[in-house]
């Protein structure tokens, strides 16, 4: 297992790391040592979990042992007498299942911390009633059961308490090594079957002594279970993954509506309590409850209602809004202030208590409404000074109340108490002096408003690249259709016949031609159930609905708005996928959907996703609306005191929308086997703003196309190669167990080489302001079974022809890089999206179309000739400023055959795509060499010093030497660190009288506006 030592850290890690995986490494130590704030984004398939673990506890364990082998007793003894507690690491994800998945890559390490997963009694509960039960009922039910316990423990009667509970201590000191090993909910529930004590009292006790915590964000947001914690928060380091969302969580948990249905139902609950205990005080003599404390309890709630129906809303839509504080006028008329609310809460609870006592001996399962008062006035009087109160707003709002809140025909209104600051809950943790906050997701961008919107400094941030090749992604923006029609999803067009139309049969094109899954997002329900009802209305001359030519070329899902039936929609796509009638399935979901959080469509289930617009919330919703007043008002006073960039409410408005999108393309390439094609079907996307709030890691691939054509053309060309690009992660490990590890050991070194011989192409001859892109050759290597799976191919967005629609285009050689060509025959498709994808499917003529285009093949080419298009020459990479360093490398890393013996000028005819007869499309193959003779020799003999000097410098140096100046030309490649920094590295590697002459050759290699800074390295090698 690899080490990396990462800022005076070693760190363990699983495999050989990416560059992109040690930069991320780097940022989150840089964080933990400096006890600052980190924001992190890492797409997903980077590794991003394995990183932040490894990283994150390497730094724990160089400030000294982990916990295990304590029993929680002794832990919590030796912690007290020792001065400083080491710091716990709490990592908190959105839900269960994530966690589950941050475990399993827990076990991949080689770290052993003392650990636990806190759950609720939902997952954890094993008592035979209590885990039939749920939310708040469940709650109640075990607090009674195990108070009850304590009351009557002379009693044997074990159905009035848990006797799982009463097992916990006794198995914890028979057990003190539980949470040394790393173990999941799944493992607790199977203790907890196999020797009785309670799963979730067991997790309860272990987190105190614990040096890793896993848990939900809502232990660590909601002030009630933070309270309930156990743990030393000073020099805690808190990790909140997958947290893109993080921000809406800590406001929605700081906010309340109050509903009238919801406050009727507590109205009842507190006069069943006044029966109750009047009924218990005649019978039984039972003095215990005080019928007047739930009276005055219900003469509030009453007064509470009648309150709310007596404000005056002048406009059903904007409703009746107030500043933050207001809510505390609105109470003061009630007599409900910070000293009789704690009393209030005492009622309440005492009201909960005797409820849940009637329910267990009805044998009832209800909810007790009334503790969301508790909740609410919790949060309303969580400051004495009322502080908070300035981010809030007050709002009623009048709608027409449903038959479920049992007010059918009568008006409801329901008070809300919304927190437009975020960073309320998360100003807690500073007060309790917490080390480090790290922030980390696939989907973060744009990163902007996290900072403004938490409130917190963040010094550390990362944008990190994928650690896929170009040629793995197809991203483009689409602004219009077949027909031309521009694709603009905006409430002006979307409700437009031509759109709905020309959008659908954009989909179809699409459902042609990408194999297996597509996804296809739309901004909200409405315009997705108001499409997909049009194409299943709208037929055209020859009687084939667009909805009906969709699914002939793959079955069709939508996602329901009902959150109980997506798992049946998500087996149902899955089932589709299997298939072979046609060539996979289509999710038709939306964006900030069940679809679109958290689920991994990895390889075919999701080659392709298609964003059909920019998903803004609605403008007139209330709390959208009062949200932008909100910031509008924050940043008018922020700009009088300062002059620095603040967030206004349209900027918040367009990031929304944009990390909406974000999230919804993260569901496909999923891992750095995996690739896909990323389509923005609407013209919104091609301005630079909207481009630079898309994922950074998506931003250098992402092209922008006029053309219909040109989209079909090269999106075809893209998934045609795609079988060339390399394994999949399940054929990986099926031929992982095949290979010999002698044989997978020397396919790495070969293809290492090759990398290198790449990586370093001496500069003579070159303008080392102009980057150079080398031709795309095929690995002939029949060694071993990679190198035939990784062959070149033409990446989609590298085209060296132009669509078929142009009628003409002049083709010019790059004279650095004229070689032999050879035409690759196209071996015959079987599936069904590659016998007619040449040709774009218009509306009405879709038969004829299929016809057409079985017609037109377009050749691929190895060992082929550069060749630029003029379009191409306006699109040239600028991604490489050291390019007489480092020669941009081909995306699967193979051998480049520029200077091979076929690489001779013997041959300047180009294959041309033969187009049909009929459509009358020639392309014009008039060809302008402008190399000769000499400069291909010249270029084939620099390849060759390359190749020569690799050699010598693997001759020359250590097995670990040579590892090192590899990862230095990575690191550099990939600008993960200055040349300055290498240039160090190389001065010290070739240092020596031995390796004089390696160093002196090095020079050959740089460009020369760095040769005076080499000069000074090389005048130091030479004095030692």
């Amino acid at each position: 297992m690899p080490t990396y030592t990462i800022r005076g850290i070693d760190v363990d890690f699983p495999f050989e790391a990416y560059d992109s995986q040690l930069v991320y490494m780097d940022k989150v130590i840089q964080s933990l040592q400096n006890k600052c704030n980190a924001l992190l984004e890492s797409p997903t398939g980077t590794g991003k979990t394995l990183c932040l673990l490894c990283a994150t506890l390497a730094w724990r364990k160089s400030l000294g042992y982990f916990s295990t082998g304590m029993s929680v007793e002794s832990s919590q003894h030796s912690s007290q007498s020792s001065t400083t507690k080491l710091p716990t690491i709490i990592y908190a994800s959105r839900t269960h299942s994530q966690i589950r998945q941050v475990i399993q890559e827990l076990k991949r390490t080689t770290y052993r911390p003392k650990m636990v997963v806190l759950g609720s009694r939902e997952q954890l509960c094993i008592h035979d009633e209590v885990s039939l039960l749920n939310g708040r009922t469940q709650t109640n039910a075990c607090h009674f059961l195990c108070r009850r316990r304590k009351i009557e423990k002379s009693e044997k009667n074990e159905k009035h308490h848990c006797t799982h509970y009463s097992r916990v201590a006794d198995y914890l000191k028979r057990n003190p090594n539980l949470g040394d090993e790393p173990i999941d909910i799944e493992d607790l529930v199977n203790i907890g079957k196999r020797h009785g004590p309670c799963p979730y009292y067991v997790s309860r006790e272990i987190h105190k002594a614990v040096d890793i915590l896993f848990a939900p964000y809502n232990y660590l947001i909601d002030r009630g279970y933070r309270k309930s914690l156990n743990l030393v928060w000073k020099n805690s380091v808190l990790i909140f993954d997958e947290a893109h969302n993080l921000e809406s969580l800590c406001a929605d948990a700081a906010s309340f509506d109050l509903p009238s249905g919801l406050l009727t139902a507590c109205i009842s609950e507190a006069k069943n309590c006044i029966e109750l205990s009047i009924k218990r005080r005649d019978q039984s003599n039972d003095k215990a409850h005080n019928p007047d404390n739930f009276a005055i309890l219900r003469a509030l709630l009453l007064k509470l209602e009648k309150r709310i129906a007596e404000v005056t809303i002048e406009s059903k839509e904007r409703g009746f809004s107030k500043p933050g504080p207001y809510i505390y006028e609105l109470l003061a008329d009630l007599n409900i202030t910070h000293e009789t609310a704690s009393k209030l809460i005492e009622i309440i609870d005492e009201s909960s208590e005797l409820l849940e006592e009637d329910n267990q001996r009805k044998g009832k399962r209800t909810v007790c409404r009334l503790e969301s008062i508790t909740d609410i006035l919790n949060i309303i009087f969580r400051d004495k000074d009322n502080a908070h109160a300035k981010f809030y707003r007050v709002h009623v709002q009048e709608v027409d109340a449903s038959a479920t809140d049992g007010l059918r025909g009568k008006v409801s209104r329901t008070l809300s108490w919304w927190c437009f600051n975020p960073g309320i809950a998360m100003e807690e943790f500073h007060k309790l002096d917490v080390g480090s906050i790290i922030l980390t997701s696939g989907t973060l961008s744009p990163m902007d408003s996290f900072a403004q919107e938490l409130k917190l400094e963040f010094p550390v941030q990362l944008e990190n690249p994928h650690v896929i090749t170009a040629n793995q992604i197809w991203a483009g923006v689409v602004p219009a259709g077949p027909s031309g029609c521009s694709f603009n999803s905006s409430y002006r067009s979307r409700d437009s016949l031509e759109y709905k139309q020309e959008l659908g049969n954009a989909i179809v094109n699409f459902a042609r031609i990408v194999p297996d899954g597509l996804l296809v997002f739309f901004p909200s329900y409405y315009l997705l159930d108001q499409c997909i009802e049009c194409w299943k209305n709208m037929s055209h001359a020859n009687s084939t609905t667009i909805w009906e030519r969709i699914c002939k070329h793959k079955k069709p899902v939508v996602e329901p708005r009902q959150s109980a039936l997506f798992p049946l929609s998500i087996e149902d796509y899955m089932k589709k996928l299997k298939d072979t009638s046609t060539s996979g399935a289509v999710f038709f979901a939306v964006c900030r959907g069940k679809v679109s959080e958290g689920l991994d469509f990895a390889d075919h289930a999701g080659r392709a996703v298609v964003v059909t617009g920019m998903p803004f919330a609605t403008i007139t919703d209330p709390k959208v609306r009062l949200k932008r007043e909100f910031l509008d008002q924050q940043a008018n006073s922020l700009r009088e005191l300062c002059k620095s960039e603040v967030l206004t409410g349209e900027d918040w408005y367009s990031q929304q929308a944009s990390r909406a999108v974000n999230q919804a393309v993260g569901r496909v390439i999923r891992h750095r086997h995996d690739y896909g094609a990323i389509i923005f079907c609407d013209e919104r996307f091609a301005h630079s703003n909207r481009q630079s709030q898309i994922s950074r890691w998506i931003q250098p691939h992402l092209k922008c196309y006029s053309k219909f054509g040109d989209v079909v053309f090269t999106l075809t060309r893209f998934f045609r190669d795609g079988g060339t690009r390399g394994p999949t992660k399940l054929k990986l490990l099926l031929q992982s167990e095949k290979l010999e590890s002698t044989s997978e050991l020397k396919a790495e070194q070969l293809l290492e080489k090759s990398y290198l011989e790449k990586l370093l192409a001496p500069t003579a001859g070159m303008n080392q302001d102009c980057s150079i892109k080398p031709p795309f050759a095929q690995l002939e290597d029949s060694k071993g079974v990679m190198f035939n799976q990784l062959r070149e191919v033409i990446p989609a967005n590298r085209s060296s022809l132009t669509s078929f629609k142009d009628k003409s285009v002049e083709l010019k050689y790059a004279s650095e890089l004229l070689i032999n060509e050879k035409k690759l025959l196209v071996s015959e498709r079987k599936a069904t999206q590659f016998q007619n994808c040449g040709m774009s499917d218009l509306p009405g003529n879709s038969t004829l179309d299929e016809k057409q285009s079985k017609q037109f093949i377009t050749p691929c080419f190895t060992k082929k000739r550069r060749l630029r298009t003029e379009l191409e020459i306006e699109q040239l990479d600028e991604n490489y400023e050291l390019s007489g360093l480092i020669a941009p490398i081909n995306p699967m890393g193979c051998k480049n055959l520029l200077g091979s013996n076929d690489g001779s000028a013997q041959s300047s005819q180009v294959a041309v795509a033969l187009l049909p007869k009929d459509s009358r499309t020639i392309i014009k193959r008039d060809v302008e060499i402008l190399d000769k003779k000499d400069k291909v020799v010249q270029s084939a003999n620099e390849e060759t010093r390359g190749s020569d000097f690799l050699i010598q410098v693997e001759g020359k140096l250590s097995s670990s030497e040579y590892k090192e100046f590899v990862n230095s030309m990575k690191a550099l490649k990939s600008k993960v660190v200055k040349i300055s920094e290498v240039l160090q590295t190389i001065a010290r590697l070739f240092s020596g009288p031995e390796r004089f002459s390696l160093f002196k050759r090095f020079k050959d290699f740089i460009p020369a506006k760095y040769h005076a800074m080499y000069e000074q390295y090389f005048e130091t090698n030479d004095t030692t």
